[in-house]
């Protein structure tokens, strides 16, 4: 039986390739002010607490986002 979970190596594939880039992006930013040096392509001499911190800002700024613009929408729901 084949995984279809959503799991694996495939399941954090992105599919829309604008998606892909902007949080190539963002990810390169919160390393810069995180003071991490990432670069584009091999990242091996990171240590996992240097990875784990800019995956870490990464998703407490987007839960941050989202919270705010939930926020602002029908307060009533």
């Amino acid at each position: 039986m084949s995984n279809t979970s959503g799991t694996g190596s495939n399941g954090s594939r992105m599919e829309v390739p604008e998606a892909k880039e902007a949080m190539n992006r963002f990810k390169m930013e919160i390393a810069n002010e995180l003071g991490v040096n990432l670069k584009q392509g091999y990242n091996g001499d990171l240590t996992s607490a240097q990875t784990g911190s800019i995956g870490g800002e990464m998703v407490r700024r987007m839960i941050k986002k989202q919270e705010e613009q939930m926020s602002g929408q029908n307060p009533g729901m």
